[in-house]
């Protein structure tokens, strides 16, 4: 296992990120799943400089994007925008696109359940091939029911998975696991060698270590099926809007350069552009949770 981070919740240059993560002792990124971003030779200079790899990138489902939407159109350009975020990990030497099927905070189905599974598992099948061609793993993850009506436990994803092929795996995160699952520790064992990416934040989507998740045992129930991946940062802090706030510097007040369909998916996510000490905090303090477990 080694210690990976995603990068979408902040808006900073790449640049930035990786000289961030290196001192903490991040091994690699996976990069937000934007390929309009990134000039591709100038990412993997990047990489290179600062000595961090592309485990790979995350879809980011928002606005139109929707592998389960009742209009064809809209389904072919979802699966497009995936195949886009496919090209990018194969051209940046990653190995994983953890794919989020349906709109995330879309609550409301489109179809029947039998419509929307048929839609998505050919959908998913088209992106998993172009991923196979390209030599990219696909990972399937679910999110809590407050993010998606579609699926939210590990056994749904590895019906999808299922669905899709034998070599389709899924990716779990922790903080939905404390949600969803009767037993966080089964729904891992449950996953096995399908589990190709797993994605850390605590209980209140914090930094690991800033809740009450047992780290050494959701670890250690890794190491228990053999598990060898990426264990990748992925907190989105929540902002206190009142005089209660831990955190009064948390939020940046200064003009900050983002997409707006970006700062609706943070904001959407409960958080808000975040100060860079913060942020940085956030990000030694995962480092500090993790690093020992799993060296």
């Amino acid at each position: 296992m080694h210690l990976s981070t995603h990068n979408w919740m902040r808006a900073e240059p790449l640049a930035v990120t990786l000289k961030r993560i290196t001192k903490y002792g991040y091994e690699s990124i996976e990069i937000s799943g934007e390929p309009a971003q990134y000039d591709v030779n100038e990412t993997r200079a990047l990489l290179k400089e600062h000595g961090i790899r592309c485990w790979g990138a995350v879809t980011l489902t928002l606005g139109e994007r929707n592998l389960a939407a009742r209009d064809e159109g809209q389904r072919a350009r979802s699966v497009d925008y995936v195949k886009s975020v496919i090209t990018m990990v194969s051209e940046l030497e990653g190995e994983i696109v953890t794919l989020v099927p349906a709109t995330v905070g879309k609550v409301v189905p489109d179809g029947t359940e039998e419509e929307e599974w048929t839609w998505v598992v050919d959908a998913t099948k088209e992106c998993f091939a172009h991923a196979q061609k390209r030599g990219v793993r696909i990972a399937v993850e679910p999110l809590n029911r407050f993010e998606t009506y579609f699926f939210n436990r590990a056994a749904q994803a590895l019906a999808l998975a299922d669905a899709v092929g034998p070599e389709c795996g899924v990716c779990l995160d922790a903080f939905h696991l404390n949600i969803e699952e009767e037993n966080m520790y089964e729904a891992i064992r449950l996953a096995g060698k399908r589990l190709f990416d797993f994605h850390v934040a605590d209980n209140n989507r914090f930094a690991a270590g800033l809740g009450h998740l047992d780290w050494p045992k959701i670890i250690g129930t890794l190491k228990e099926i053999g598990y060898n991946g990426a264990v990748t940062n992925e907190f989105v802090a929540p902002v206190d809007r009142t005089p209660a706030t831990k955190y009064p510097d948390m939020v940046e007040r200064n003009p900050v350069d983002i997409p707006p369909e970006q700062l609706k998916f943070i904001q959407d996510h409960g958080s808000s552009l975040l100060t860079e000490k913060f942020y940085d905090d956030q990000m030694r303090i995962t480092a500090e949770t993790i690093l020992p477990l799993i060296k």
